[in-house]
C-alpha cells in the first residue's frame, strides 16, 4: 500500500508544476536481473529442502543471497550514478545544475507540456517563436522527480536488508539440519517474501522505465 500510494503520487505530482524525466541508470536494469535470477534460484532451494535435500537446498539459497548482494551493489552504483548527474535525494540541487544530454539523459515539462532546450535556453514546446525563455522560472526549482526515485528505491532497499537477513539464517538453519522433508515452514516463509520483494521491484522498474 505503500508503494501503491507513493507511485500514485508521483503521476499526481509529475503533471504538477514544473517536472525533470530522468533516464533510469543501466545498474538499476542490472540490478533487475539479479534479483528475478534469485528468485528463481530460491525457488530451486526450497523445491530441494522440501523433498529433503537440506544442504542442497542451503547451498542454492547461499547463491541466491549472493545475487541478492550483486542487487544490491548495483542499486548503489545506480545512485552514484543519479547523484553524479546533479539528482539527490532531497532534490535540491537545482534544475538547471542537472548534467547529462538533454532529450536522452532527461528531459522536462511544465504541467504536461514538454519543453524545448535551444542555445542554453529552455522554452515551452508551444512557444515555437522561442520568445519565453523559462531559466529564471526553473533556476532553483525543487527535483521533486529525483525525490521519488530515490525514496521508492531506498524503501524497497530497507524491505530487502530483512530480506538478506532471511536469506542469511535460511543458509545457516539448512546447513545445520533444521530443515526437513516434513518441517521446513521457515525456508517457504523466507522464499515467500523474497519472491514478493522481486515483485515489487521489478514493477517499479517496469513503472519508473515507463513513467520516469
Amino acid at each position: 500500500m505503500l508503494f501503491a500510494g507513493l507511485t500514485s503520487a508521483y503521476i499526481v505530482s509529475s503533471g504538477s508544476g514544473y517536472w525533470v524525466w530522468l533516464r533510469l541508470p543501466n545498474a538499476f536494469l542490472y540490478s533487475t536481473v539479479a534479483i528475478v535470477v534469485s528468485s528463481v534460484v530460491l525457488q530451486i532451494a526450497y523445491t530441494a529442502t522440501k523433498k529433503g535435500s537440506g544442504r542442497r537446498g542451503a547451498l542454492l539459497t547461499a547463491v541466491a543471497l549472493a545475487l541478492g548482494l550483486g542487487f544490491t551493489y548495483f542499486q548503489f552504483e545506480g545512485f552514484g550514478d543519479l547523484y553524479a548527474r546533479g539528482n539527490s535525494l532531497a532534490g535540491d540541487g537545482g534544475v538547471l545544475n542537472i548534467k547529462g544530454t538533454y532529450g536522452e539523459d532527461f528531459t522536462m515539462s511544465r504541467k504536461g507540456v514538454p519543453l524545448v532546450f535551444e542555445n542554453g535556453n529552455y522554452f515551452l514546446e508551444t512557444d515555437t517563436a522561442r520568445q519565453t525563455a523559462l531559466n529564471a522560472e526553473i533556476e532553483e526549482l525543487w527535483n521533486g522527480s529525483s525525490s521519488y526515485l530515490y525514496m521508492l528505491t531506498l524503501l524497497h532497499l530497507a524491505h530487502l536488508a530483512l530480506g538478506l537477513i532471511g536469506l542469511l539464517v535460511m543458509v545457516a538453519k539448512g546447513y545445520l539440519g533444521r530443515y526437513t522433508a516434513t518441517e521446513h515452514i521457515g525456508h517457504w516463509s523466507g522464499t515467500v517474501y523474497w519472491h514478493f520483494l522481486g515483485g515489487l521491484w521489478v514493477f517499479l522498474f517496469l513503472f519508473l522505465t515507463a513513467v520516469h
